[in-house]
């Protein structure tokens, strides 16, 4: 895949290195700064500096329960920006609609996406069970979206995951705007079909039968339905289990073309992956190069042989 700067993604102003902290600091996160950052446009937000509060400033905390809880001042529990935070997610729903996807400060009581500090009313000690209320009502608003916490992005699989779901976000957002047929939805799953593979039997199961339906149904309400499926089976992260079961259906596409050698060798590679001695990129080189000397157009229009851009080196560590 080639450069494409194109691709919007929402995040976090501090880790960008904005230093709009409460402390008048910043949390640069150097994957998104230094690997990422070349193949996306950043659209840097941050929701304190957003609802008027200023740098640096009163720091603020969740208090509550899992239920209902607001965001109040740490030293002064009569400053309540709850509403406020909740509101600028509504003001910004419209503006992230054009994002293919969102990075998060974790632990942030507006945008952590999980198990961020939440206090109860009584002295007792913090639970982990909030969710950063600008966080949250961004998820809400635009329930399909791909998004993922700076800290996550650390897990050599989350990470790929993220990337691979923005990416193929941004390519459903494309199809939109050419305009939905039933065609173009059943060709984008057609080139999409193993990577949804890779994310498990039964989201390949379900996705198959929904793309059946296509054209017995309203075309837009079908869209959707299908969207909405299809980003919910990525955010599974795929296993080693599922990426094997899928390398050796593309192997069986060279069943006939490969000598006994070269088929020995692609399937002790791929026995090496399933057993975690190689990375996932090693049985794909493997497979790009047998595909070139001997194309099958079906092979060669599968995303999965190139789900993003090569030079972030995210199957490398799989």
């Amino acid at each position: 895949m080639q450069r494409h700067s194109k691709i919007k993604i929402g995040i976090s102003s501090c880790l960008l290195g904005e230093e709009v902290r409460y402390d008048g600091g910043h949390k640069r996160d150097r994957f998104i700064t230094d690997r990422l950052a070349p193949y996306v446009t950043f659209v840097p937000i941050c929701p304190e500096v957003g609802i008027g509060m200023g740098i640096p400033r009163e720091p603020i905390k969740l208090v509550g329960t899992a239920n209902n809880y607001r965001a109040l001042g740490v030293k002064d529990e009569t400053l309540d920006v709850t509403e406020d935070l909740a509101k600028f997610a509504d003001s910004m729903a419209t503006r992230l609609a054009k994002v293919s996807g969102y990075i998060f400060k974790s632990r942030s009581p507006s945008c952590g996406m999980e198990r961020v500090k939440l206090y109860p009313k009584s002295s007792a000690m913090p639970s982990r069970d909030g969710i950063g209320v600008y966080a949250k009502r961004i998820m809400e608003l635009l329930p399909d979206l791909p998004v993922e916490e700076e800290g996550r992005l650390n897990d050599p699989v989350l990470r790929e995951n993220f990337v691979e779901r923005v990416f193929v976000y941004r390519r459903w957002q494309d199809l939109v705007a050419k305009g939905v047929t039933p065609a173009r939805v059943i060709e984008f799953y057609t080139r999409h079909k193993l990577i949804v593979l890779a994310h498990g039997q039964r989201g390949h199961q379900a996705m198959g039968k929904l793309v059946a339906n296509i054209g017995k149904e309203s075309t837009q309400e079908i869209a959707q339905r299908f969207v909405s499926n299809l980003m919910a089976v990525l955010k599974k992260p795929a296993t080693r289990r599922a990426h094997t079961n899928v390398l050796q259906h593309i192997q069986g596409y060279l069943k006939k073309e490969l000598d006994k050698s070269d088929k020995q060798e692609l399937t002790q590679t791929i026995e090496q992956y399933r057993l975690g001695h190689l990375p996932l990129i090693v049985p794909i080189t493997l497979l790009r190069h047998h595909f070139r000397r001997n194309p099958v157009e079906y092979i060669n229009n599968q995303i999965y042989m190139n789900p993003h851009p090569p030079e972030l080196m995210l199957r490398n560590s799989l």
